[in-house]
């Protein structure tokens, strides 16, 4: 166990250490805070709740404390990149919190709400600015914001902003970023995409991996229900009815999905509300706050949410869908289990989840173990797990109905007449039948005219026939009243 006053802290951040009730250091802060101090670039690999948040905020705070500098409008000393809303400001807090007894402004900038006091604080000047991509990238196009001058880069959750799209943004961001800096960065887990990253922004990076990758904090108690999907909601309400889960996270795959299992909740008399992406900032802070607070005894989040949750004492997490990234589940029950305090995980495994949860279990490398006692259970599925035989896949979406289009054309003889040459010949000297709305002739007037744009409806010239001029190029002289060639406009029908 190493104490914090071994570190080469200062004494002002040792003093507001102490005032958290923190003594002893967690690995990833033990290894990651001398050599951040030194002025190394540092990979940092660690499970959630491990501390990691303290190892990067305590020697950027006393680094830019020591190296004092006039600040400049606009101009930050050290950017913060992070996935999500609720973790930049929870960034922001221990940025606020361990720099209590410094003066050292700090601002985070984030969507969700209006620009102007973000912009306000910028130009006033700030040291450590703590951004999400989108935002950040918005106020750089305003020229609101100078990254010229940038000492320290922190990017955190690495594997999140890849998972949620921002590679795009984070090399953006990166590439107008002085070359001589300091970096850092943070992930839960080391999928090859961050690696890649990682070996691309970092400069002789010492790396600290304080646990086995993918390996699940020890005192989870982790447990299996097997369930038929139309049986979930019915068994989460029967489980939350358990007075033990006081302050639980369940996990869904879509927004939608997370809105219904909180409605589906609340209907059973459970004080639950949902996070995600389409929620409000305002709602966002609200349900985490109630949630914090015990108003809520569960809280219904994806995982880009969930992300920046970082509370204490939460008991039980339920994975309501199974996440099909087996990485995913391992930072999901990490939200239980912190600061030394036990905590339980459950989930829920329907029939096309079985392949999901194998690649979990192969990931963290032992079985979860299930439970049958439920009223729910559903054999066949336990079968399905149980069973050597590869699991069924989730279909993505539309592949039925491609899968049948292809099975009718193999299914069509290959000598069989297209469906145009069913129909019966034309008896001469007797017009075509026309339908109602179609112009006379033979193919549609937009049929031969694919090279044009296809959102232009404007009808073609129709290519009438005169006589016996046929293949002449001529074209028949127009009848009074019908402007488009000798077809008739037809009005359409009143709608009374």
């Amino acid at each position: 166990m190493t104490e914090f006053s071994g570190l080469g802290l200062i004494e002002p951040l040792l003093r507001a250490v102490a005032e958290e009730g923190y003594s002893t250091a967690t690995p990833i802060q033990a290894g990651a805070i001398p050599l951040l101090l030194a002025g190394r670039d540092v990979l940092g690999l660690a499970q959630t709740g491990t501390g990691k948040t303290a190892a990067f905020t305590l020697p950027i705070l006393q680094r830019l404390f020591q190296n004092k500098k006039r600040v400049a409008a606009k101009s930050p000393r050290a950017l913060i990149l992070t996935p999500t809303r609720e973790l930049a400001l929870q960034i922001g807090d221990s940025f606020t919190t361990y720099g209590r007894h410094l003066p050292i402004r700090r601002t985070v900038i984030h969507g969700g709400v209006g620009q102007s006091p973000q912009v306000a604080a910028i130009a006033r000047g700030t040291e450590v600015l703590i951004a999400t991509p989108g935002r950040l990238l918005d106020l750089m196009a305003q020229n609101h914001v100078n990254l010229g001058g940038i000492e320290l880069f922190v990017l955190d959750e690495a594997d999140r902003m890849l998972d949620m799209g921002f590679i795009r943004d984070v090399r953006k961001v990166v590439a107008v970023l002085p070359k001589e800096r300091q970096t850092l960065l943070f992930s839960a887990t080391m999928p090859d995409a961050v690696a890649e990253l990682a070996n691309s922004i970092l400069t002789d990076a010492e790396r600290i991996e304080v646990t086995p990758q993918s390996t699940t904090v020890e005192r989870i108690n982790q447990r299996v229900l097997f369930v038929e999907r139309s049986d979930k909601r019915r068994l989460l309400a029967d489980l939350l009815a358990d007075s033990a889960m006081a302050r639980t996270i369940v996990f869904a795959r879509t927004k939608h999905g997370a809105d219904r299992i909180a409605d589906h909740l609340k209907k059973a008399g459970i004080a639950a509300d949902a996070i995600h992406g389409d929620k409000s900032q305002s709602a966002r802070v609200r349900a985490l706050d109630s949630f914090r607070n015990g108003e809520l005894r569960a809280l219904v989040a994806t995982d880009i949410a969930a992300r920046g949750i970082d509370i204490d004492g939460i008991s039980h997490v339920i994975n309501f869908d199974l996440p099909n990234e087996p990485e995913s589940y391992v930072h999901r029950i990490g939200r239980t289990a912190r600061a030394g305090t036990d905590g339980s995980a459950v989930s829920f495994c329907d029939h096309e989840e079985v392949g999901y949860l194998k690649d979990i279990e192969k990931t963290i490398r032992q079985p979860i173990p299930s439970d049958t006692t439920h009223p729910y259970h559903a054999v066949d599925v336990a079968q399905i797990h149980a069973s050597s035989k590869p699991p069924p896949r989730p279909k993505a979406p539309g592949s039925n109905r491609n899968q049948n289009n292809r099975n009718q054309q193999q299914a069509r003889p290959a000598n069989a007449a297209p469906k145009s040459a069913a129909k019966p010949a034309q008896q001469p000297g007797k017009p075509a039948p026309q339908k109602a709305g179609k112009p006379a002739g033979g193919a549609r007037p937009d049929a031969a005219r694919n090279d044009q744009n296809r959102h232009d409806r404007r009808p073609a010239p129709h290519a009438v026939s005169h006589g016996n001029s046929q293949g002449s190029g001529k074209q028949a002289p127009r009848t009074a009243g019908t402007p488009g060639g000798n077809t008739p406009l037809r009005r359409k029908p009143s709608a009374a």
